[in-house]
């Protein structure tokens, strides 16, 4: 495709209509103005036709492949490279998808000669974490007088992955994630009155009746004494509800600046990819399981940095699904591949009583063998009545009220699971993943699992 640049009308119109005015004002230089008419368009016309050699052996280039974070400001480093022995200014944009805004649309760069590479930055920041594909370059070139420009598409093939940001939370836990204090210090195993088994050795004074293998003291005919360590590789696994209610806008949150808002499952996933790194450095093995009305995405627990980014990978792309959770098809999965005893953060959102009861009557399968902490994130104005003063019109009083009607419903359920051993909590938004990685330190301190 061939467009006139503004080189051309400054032509047509400094010099050409001019002419024009003056061959009809002046009789007598009609037929000089008719060839530098004539002169003026065949120069325009051979132009035009070389203007597409501007074009020929031209390339850009991307990475096949870009790992970005949500909300936080990238770069896109693009080769380029062209053919000609002088240099020339190219114009440049690339078909970005619209989840990931450039700082400008397009740009003007300098293509150099002799066929050598050149390098050009492209500043912007991804909205919304996923997949995306960046399939082309759209380029134009100026023609060898200047009067025209040739655009084409060239063809890329490059694959953008955004993964959840992770900055904030992971600075509100810097103390976790940098070692603090334990420079300089190795890792021992606990040999001690843990919960796992470790090795059975004769009886000593001071051993506890409890802790007598009464069949190994039988066949051996000597009292044996079982010794336990804290257990150190322990299974945990979230749970993410990807289904309907997750798409809901999280409440009381406070984007910083240059974020977009976030949905519940948003949240869910930053919380699950942060409780990730902190098994890893608690040397437990962590995995993850997705579900809608089917299991969307399932990773066994391992440890590792390959494991985790196999755990990112599999969470970049998940979105909320427009259908209701099935709570049968989860405690089915999970009885039929989960035989290990492990530790189950349950992710989703039970203020509908309909979705409350179907997970609790599941929750029976699951309650003996495993233990399962149930994190939701904190409803609007879910609050005892009167606890918040601020009410200045009517409907913040009947917003209060529905509000209150939840917290107790809610309250209601957190007795029901708690009398099965499952403890449920109400978690903030912006604590959601410091929360998350408290009540796992917890649990690792008390040794419940």
């Amino acid at each position: 495709m061939i467009v006139p640049r503004s080189k051309l009308l400054w032509w047509v119109a400094l010099g050409l209509l001019p002419l024009s005015l003056l061959a009809a004002f002046v009789p007598g230089v009609t037929g000089l103005v008719t060839i530098l008419f004539l002169a003026a368009l065949l120069m325009f016309l051979v132009d035009a036709m070389l203007a597409g050699r501007s074009l020929e052996n031209l390339a850009v280039e991307l990475p096949p492949l870009l790992r970005f974070s949500k909300d936080r400001p990238a770069n896109l480093e693009l080769r380029f490279r062209g053919p000609g022995p002088k240099d020339r200014p190219l114009r440049l944009a690339l078909a970005l998808p619209e989840t990931i805004v450039a700082e400008y649309e397009e740009q003007t760069v300098l293509l150099p000669g002799n066929n050598l590479w050149a390098r050009a930055s492209w500043p912007c920041r991804p909205l919304r974490r996923g997949r995306f594909l960046l399939r082309s370059a759209h380029v134009e070139g100026p023609s060898p007088l200047g009067f025209w420009g040739a655009r084409g598409v060239l063809p890329l093939q490059t694959e953008i992955r955004v993964y959840p940001n992770l900055l904030r939370e992971r600075n509100r836990l810097a103390s976790l994630f940098l070692n603090r204090g334990v420079f300089g210090l190795h890792a021992r195993r606990q040999v001690g009155k843990g919960r796992e088994f470790e090795k059975l050795r004769e009886y000593l004074p001071g051993d506890g009746y409890e802790d007598i293998h009464w069949k190994a003291t039988a066949r051996r005919a000597r009292p044996i004494t079982k010794v336990f360590q804290i257990e150190k590789t322990q299974e945990i696994y979230v749970i993410l509800d990807a289904s309907r209610l997750s798409a809901r806008v999280a409440e009381h949150a406070r984007p910083a600046a240059n974020e977009s808002p976030e949905t519940a499952l948003e949240r869910f996933v930053t919380a699950a990819l942060v409780l990730g790194l902190a098994a890893e450095r608690q040397g437990d093995l962590f995995g993850l399981l997705a579900f809608t009305d089917r299991v969307e995405a399932f990773v066994r627990a391992k440890n590792g940095r390959a494991h985790y980014q196999a755990c990112r990978d599999a969470l970049y792309t998940l979105q909320p699904r427009e259908v209701t959770p099935d709570f049968d098809e989860v405690a089915a999965f999970i009885r039929l591949r989960l035989r290990r005893r492990a530790l189950f953060f349950f992710l989703t959102a039970l203020d509908d009583p309909v979705l409350a009861e179907s997970f609790v009557r599941n929750l029976d399968m699951l309650r003996r063998q495993h233990l399962i902490l149930v994190n939701l994130l904190k409803p609007p104005f879910a609050d005892p009545i009167f606890s918040d003063g601020q009410v200045s019109t009517v409907d913040d009083i009947y917003a209060r009220l529905g509000g209150h009607l939840r917290w107790h419903s809610l309250r209601e359920l957190e007795k029901v699971l708690q009398r099965r051993g499952v403890r449920l909590s109400l978690l903030d938004n912006e604590k959601l993943a410091a929360d998350m990685v408290s009540q796992y330190l917890e649990i690792k301190r008390r040794q419940a699992l």
